[in-house]
């Protein structure tokens, strides 16, 4: 990418400026996104649904085309983005070609574009090969503000880009001082006091970030949104796509307005086409196989009235006790195709797995039932699931299978130690449920 100060915009944009006169002036306007990773690879491997996949794939194209629409629509002054355009060593010239594109679409419309590069962007050769339109300004690795006048506010923008994938110590000492009588805003790319998920990167305490002097950070790195009001406004964007079911919720970008008397406003704008989330669905008021999908339809409609993206991607959370526990492991295939059958019916809907946590019935007296093969299953998992020997023979399978799959895909055994030991424990607990399911006949389950 190249290293140029971006233009001012056409004077017919700040119109909007005399459209009431009892309206208060917006001096500034700009729309701050970060942690965009730009065709990111499919990260889950849940996604055997060729549609599904083909629409995940494509979804941060999209997510990108969503800012510059809304940065369009909304005439705004710039476009600030925190870090990790990229995702990593990109070599495709398809991605260069589609992220000029949308550049040039901005740049046409007199929008500047301020970016920092990011620990995923360091790894990007085409950071280093793309050319872009001069109305785009990306920081190099040396601290830098580039002062601009707009609606009769004097602004600096200061970033700072990494040129390596690491930076374990703070860069908030290298940043520029706050330029006096001026609005300043900094751009960083930090991990914060940490976050799980997410690797040490230029950490930097909030109390620092307040203390600094400036009116706004426009920070990226962390993949959830947050922001902190005060003498500075400190906002984490988040992600504006997610890309599997641990990136879930609705993604969006902040709409900033710094007003003519220095007042600064945040607005929450959506931007995710496909919205990852966990529905949970009790069967416990469920006998029959009917009223078990039928309850899945429920609660996955439900979610997809309150999701506020194009798509619903879906991963199901069984729970309750039913007499269709064992069947319900046994035939988790069959469960799943009707599930993604209804789904399909609710429009723009889809099923990405299914987890399993149900329980069969208590009998009479809440008292376990005293068929041998629930029996079996306690002692399994009592017993067997809790010898040393049994576990440690279980983590290593999963580190194994864990360390011989691409960096994107290792994300199911959690972000760290105590996530995989969790995820080693409700595998043991599965897999005693499972092999108990397959040896379940069917004369002993409910229709």
């Amino acid at each position: 990418m190249n290293d140029t100060a971006g233009a001012a915009a056409p004077d017919q944009r700040h119109a909007r400026n005399d459209k009431n006169q009892n309206e208060p002036l917006m001096a500034f306007r700009f729309v701050h996104t970060a942690d965009i990773h730009l065709d990111s690879p499919l990260r889950s491997l849940s996604l055997r649904n060729r549609e599904l996949a083909e629409l995940i794939g494509d979804s941060t194209r999209q997510a990108l085309v969503a800012i510059v629409d809304l940065c369009l629509s909304e005439q705004v002054d710039a476009l600030v983005i925190a870090g990790d355009l990229y995702d990593g060593d990109q070599t495709s010239m398809k991605t260069a070609r589609f992220l000029a594109a949308q550049m040039q679409r901005l740049g046409q419309a007199g929008i500047a574009v301020y970016a920092i590069r990011g620990n995923h962007d360091a790894l990007s050769r085409i950071t280093q090969e793309l050319i872009l339109p001069p109305t785009v300004k990306v920081y190099s690795g040396r601290a830098e503000a580039v002062e601009i006048e707009r609606g009769g506010l004097a602004i600096a923008i200061h970033g700072l880009s990494f040129a390596r994938p690491q930076a374990p110590e703070g860069l908030l000492p290298k940043y520029r001082p706050p330029l006096p009588d001026r609005v300043n805003i900094g751009i960083m790319h930090t991990s914060l006091d940490g976050a799980p998920g997410h690797d040490v990167y230029a950490p930097c305490s909030l109390a620092d970030l307040h203390a600094s002097g400036f009116d706004y950070w426009a920070l990226g790195h962390i993949h959830q949104r947050s922001q902190h009001d005060g003498r500075t406004t400190v906002v984490m964007p988040g992600m504006p796509q997610g890309r599997d079911i641990n990136e879930g919720g609705t993604k969006s970008v902040s709409l900033v307005t710094v007003h003519d008397d220095r007042r600064i406003s945040v607005e929450e704008r959506l931007t995710s086409i496909a919205e990852f989330g966990r529905v949970a669905v009790d069967l416990s008021e469920a006998p029959s196989w009917f009223d078990a999908v039928e309850a899945i339809e429920k609660a996955v409609a439900g979610a997809r009235v309150r999701s506020g993206s194009d798509h619903l991607v879906a991963r199901l959370m069984l729970t309750g006790r039913t007499p269709l526990s064992w069947r319900i492991r046994r035939d988790r295939d069959l469960l799943l195709a009707e599930a993604e059958q209804r789904a399909e019916g609710l429009g723009r809907t889809w099923i990405e797995k299914i987890d399993i946590a149900t329980e069969p019935p208590l009998e009479a007296g809440g008292q376990a039932s005293a068929d041998p093969l629930i029996e079996l299953d306690a002692l399994m998992r009592d017993d067997v699931a809790r010898r040393h020997a049994t576990r440690e023979e279980i983590r290593q399978m999963v580190k194994d299978l864990r360390d011989e799959l691409p960096p994107e895909s290792r994300g199911f055994t959690g972000a760290d130690e105590a996530e995989f030991e969790a995820y080693v424990d409700r595998l043991l607990a599965e897999g005693s449920s499972d092999v108990i399911a397959r040896l379940k006949t069917d004369g002993a389950e409910a229709n």
